[in-house]
């Protein structure tokens, strides 16, 4: 599961949000290492930020214990399995023991915990994390200040060397950029519906398409909405973008629906 989906499983029912969550931020600590995760990779208030930074394997270590569990106290046999799963047993578990050592001289040995000889984990209190940041307004409704901190894809190219961590990290992606578009395309309706204004709310749309994916469904949601605010040039380059990402990254071409409602803006509107 990803972080968002074990969060949500672990919250009461009535805590909900756009993420369905109610994040309980730890208190802050008056000594924070500051980490960036929404559109660049960085880390401020560590000694060591810049060795972590550039070794790949170390990072997507400390990506794990920070958002698998929240810092939780993981197993260490699972950890050395999960990232040296094709070494030796022995020879994992000494890996392991040098990527903690390297953490807890990168940030700081209050920060990285250990429980025993079996268990590993983190102080998350000692974190400042957009990515909290985000989460937390969301659940506060205060969508325009996520969509702030939302400055691009989660943890933007890290590539871990297993499959497995991969497919755990492209599930976090998915899951903050799907909560963004999410939350720009209610504000694009309340803008529209509560407000009536059509400016902001075809702001808010375009901002929509950009995260919207491969989500056709909301791409022609945006063009209606462009259509109605006025904008059917709009409405025609977010279909045009649409296609080439499409071609681009699927090599597919827009549904029929979605081609239907372009033409018949453009016979509507002569363009």
């Amino acid at each position: 599961r990803t972080i968002l989906e074990s969060t949500r499983a672990e919250a009461p029912a009535a805590a909900v949000g756009l993420l369905g969550i109610l994040p309980r931020p730890p208190p802050l600590h008056p000594d924070l290492v500051r980490l960036t995760t929404l559109g660049s990779i960085d880390l401020e208030g560590a000694p060591g930020a810049n060795q972590l930074l550039a070794q790949p394997k170390l990072l997507t270590l400390f990506a794990y214990l920070v958002f698998a569990r929240r810092g939780k106290y993981q197993r260490r046999d699972r950890l050395a399995g999960l990232f040296w799963g094709d070494q030796p047993e022995e020879r994992a578990r000494a890996s392991l023991r040098t990527a903690l050592s390297t953490l807890r001289a990168a940030l700081g040995d209050d920060v990285v915990l250990r429980r025993g000889d079996a268990d590993v984990g983190l102080d998350i209190s000692r974190l400042h994390c957009d990515a909290f940041e985000f989460e937390a307004a969301i659940a506060r409704d205060e969508l325009a200040l996520a969509l702030e901190l939302y400055r691009g894809p989660f943890f933007d190219g890290l590539f871990p060397d297993s499959a497995g961590l991969q497919h755990w990290l492209d599930e976090l992606r998915e899951g903050y950029r799907a909560a963004a578009a999410d939350a720009a395309w209610t504000l694009a309706a309340r803008y529209e519906s509560d407000r009536a204004d059509l400016t902001s709310a075809a702001r808010w749309a375009r901002r929509a398409a950009k995260l919207a994916g491969a989500d056709e469904r909301r791409v022609r949601r945006v063009m209606q909405l462009l259509v109605r605010a006025g904008d059917a040039a709009g409405a025609i380059a977010i279909y045009n973008d649409f296609a080439r990402f499409l071609k681009s990254e699927l090599e597919l071409e827009p549904s029929p629906e979605t081609q239907e409602l372009a033409q018949g803006i453009r016979q509507r509107t002569g363009s």
